[in-house]
């Protein structure tokens, strides 16, 4: 038995770029959707309006879940 180390690196490789996507796609959809919630008084600093942080919410989810799917659809073709 042999271990193609290459191939090893590669898929080590993928994975955690991929889950470091995944990760800050779902953190800045998480920063998105805050942008929704009322504004406190003592940080009534906005950064986003609502509509931005939705729509930001909306893109980083969407992008979150095709590289999932992407992922999924590798293993089931495979």
């Amino acid at each position: 038995m042999t271990i193609h180390w290459g191939s090893l690196f590669d898929v080590f490789a993928v994975s955690l770029l991929s889950t470091l996507a995944v990760v800050v796609l779902v953190a800045l959809a998480l920063i998105g959707l805050s942008a929704r919630t009322p504004a406190v008084a003592a940080s009534g600093n906005r950064t986003l309006s609502r509509a931005a942080g939705t729509t930001l919410a909306v893109v980083c989810l969407a992008a979150a879940v095709a590289i999932v799917l992407f992922g999924l659809w590798e293993i089931v073709a495979r």
